[in-house]
């Protein structure tokens, strides 16, 4: 996973992240039960691609939804993975399931 991703332990340092970013949050929530594990190891280097090609733009947040369970309720998240891109501490878009390099780009340029 790249440096540009960061990965909370615990809700509170979620809150703490969200609240030190001037700009948008992927919230990319995971999850590592069997059914699930794939789909997401699959994301993770889309996650990771996105999060450097965007820069400064963006800031990515990898988020296991068994360790961060507050902000999974939070952001309505019921399945992994989804994306939840975050301003100003609200959702404005979400998107379950694996994703195409494409269709992660065209989710980010459509709300960016």
């Amino acid at each position: 996973m790249a440096r540009r991703v960061h990965q909370p332990l615990e809700n509170q340092e979620f809150d703490f992240i969200l609240g030190m970013t001037g700009g948008p949050v992927l919230a990319y929530f995971i999850g590592t039960w069997p059914k699930a594990l794939e789909a997401c190891r699959a994301m993770d280097a889309l996650v990771a691609e996105a999060a450097e090609e965007y820069g400064t733009r963006l800031t990515a947040v990898r988020t296991d939804m068994t360790r961060c369970p507050e902000p999974t309720r939070r952001f309505g998240v019921a399945g992994a993975p989804t994306v939840v891109l975050v301003k100003d501490g609200e959702a404005v878009a979400s998107r379950a399931g694996a994703m195409s390099r494409a269709e992660l780009r065209e989710f980010l340029d459509a709300h960016l």
